[in-house]
């Protein structure tokens, strides 16, 4: 199910689904804290959602948020074809600023983002008002293709150089992460880099 996904991704263009790797420790980190509620911005054509859903506990429901009709309609297929329940997952149309802040506050138990890297600072700022103390949030593509490193580097070397507005918003955020009393950070080197967080009780 996971290579008809990826298919279904390559055919439509315009997202880049999760890697083995990255998935494989989103149904680590989903199976680990026990997940009923997870909420998954950017829906692409359900990779990532498969390897969340996998994770979560029997009866969990994932809830992802997409503002492409055609990725939520592959993405439905995907996870019937996975043999999934409609009743294990709702998609929501639409875009995640506008649709994130209609979800109850404290209620989930994971927060997964792949979508428009900058917004990330913003998603950030919702996942926490989202999760449930306790409660882990994930970033994909936390190094951007090594581009946040090699930005840090650079500005090392001359502080006028500047990123492009993806890398500089994956920077913002683990600033945004590493600065925040109320997370205790884990940048994971699978992939693009995965950047968790653990919400910690107040």
């Amino acid at each position: 199910m996971l290579l008809a996904a990826r298919r279904s991704a390559a055919e439509v263009g315009g997202t880049v689904p999760v890697g083995s790797a990255t998935g494989a420790a989103l149904r680590f980190i989903a199976a680990a804290i026990g997940a009923r509620s997870v909420v998954e911005i950017g829906t692409g054509c359900a990779t990532s959602g498969i390897w969340l859903l996998r994770g979560m506990r029997p009866g969990g429901v994932l809830t992802s948020v997409d503002s492409e009709p055609e990725y939520q309609r592959l993405a439905r297929k995907a996870f019937v074809d996975a043999g999934f329940a409609s009743s294990r997952y709702r998609l929501i149309g639409g875009r995640a600023l506008e649709v994130l802040p209609r979800l109850a506050d404290g209620a989930y138990d994971m927060v997964f983002c792949d979508a428009d890297m900058q917004e990330y600072p913003d998603y950030l700022d919702a996942a926490l008002r989202l999760l449930r103390p306790g409660g882990i949030v994930a970033f994909d593509n936390a190094l951007w293709r090594n581009r946040v490193v090699d930005a840090l580097w650079r500005e090392q070397i001359d502080d006028t150089a500047a990123a492009d507005p993806d890398t500089a918003a994956a920077a913002e955020l683990c600033d945004q992460v590493r600065a925040d009393e109320r997370l205790v950070p884990l940048l994971l080197p699978v992939g693009n880099g995965l950047l968790t967080a653990v919400r910690q009780t107040p």
